[in-house]
């Protein structure tokens, strides 16, 4: 299945569904007439259609019905609501790919009574086209079919295929969530450099470069992450200080407490 000239669906246009089609029309993989957003905010559609020249919808059961690939992008306790009101109609082509964290490939494909469906984790660095995403297949799903998964998923960013679906719970706690964690930290170390004596602006500048520089040098050396770590670390020096006391503070035992919240979390909407 090639996305040229093909309908590409979002049921619910929030962030997540909004950071997805503003990567793909960043990089041109579809054209804004391609897409059509629903949503039941009004105002939200109007936005959307000024900002980036899509078509809108307040018809769940429109969007679904004359489209190539539809998009879940609904929060999961609102999905069993918005599947009454367009389960059926899809056509035996179509492909429904979720973003929707917890909710089962059984119980989205016993929901729309259509067995062609992609589960996935995105994040919203999609935005920029930097987006990653963890995603699988239903069996039914067809090699055109998972084609055009990956070339939606990819066209936000980076993308990995899992064979088992487990494995998407995991990345909820990790990508999905990932960006709230990222973010918490750049607060604080912009917070510490507003309480040294830095403006603001300078804080903000200084940390977020430092942070999307490391981590472009983490991915491009192809270093473990400890060695590179070690590299800035002088005996003695002001990261070890610095280091010490996030070490006293449990900060590894931190993050790693609130991926495992996130992961039960997860785990907890599937059910």
């Amino acid at each position: 299945m090639s996305l040229k000239n093909q309908t590409i669906s979002f049921i619910g246009s929030g962030n997540m569904a909004e950071a997805i089609f503003a990567g793909l029309l960043r990089k041109e993989v579809v054209q804004p007439s391609q897409i059509l957003a629903a949503d039941i905010n009004h105002d939200r559609l109007v936005h959307l259609a000024e900002k980036y020249g899509v078509r809108t919808t307040t018809s769940n059961w429109e969007a679904a019905l004359d489209a190539d690939v539809v998009i879940l992008a609904v929060k999961p306790q609102y999905f069993a609501t918005a599947a009454a009101g367009v389960r059926g109609h899809f056509k035996n082509h179509t492909l429904v790919l979720s973003i929707m964290a917890g909710i089962t490939i059984e119980t989205i494909e016993h929901s729309l009574e259509h067995p062609a469906i992609v589960r996935s984790i995105p994040n919203t660095p999609a935005m920029v086209g930097e987006g990653m995403t963890i995603w699988t297949a239903a069996e039914q799903v067809t090699d055109a079919q998972a084609q055009a998964a990956e070339a939606i998923l990819t066209g936000c960013g980076q993308a990995a295929y899992v064979a088992e679906e487990k494995y998407l719970d995991m990345a909820t706690a990790i990508n999905g969530s990932g960006p709230g964690y990222v973010f918490l930290i750049l607060e604080a170390m912009i917070d510490a450099g507003v309480q040294m004596g830095f403006t603001r602006p300078v804080a903000e500048q200084i940390v977020i470069q430092t942070v999307v520089g490391s981590a472009l040098y983490a991915r491009e050396s192809g270093i473990h992450i400890a060695q590179l770590r070690n590299q800035v670390t002088s005996p003695g020096g002001t990261t070890a200080a610095g280091l010490f006391a996030l070490e006293q503070g449990n900060l590894r035992a931190t993050l790693a407490q609130g991926i495992m919240a996130a992961y039960k979390r997860s785990a907890e909407l599937g059910k």
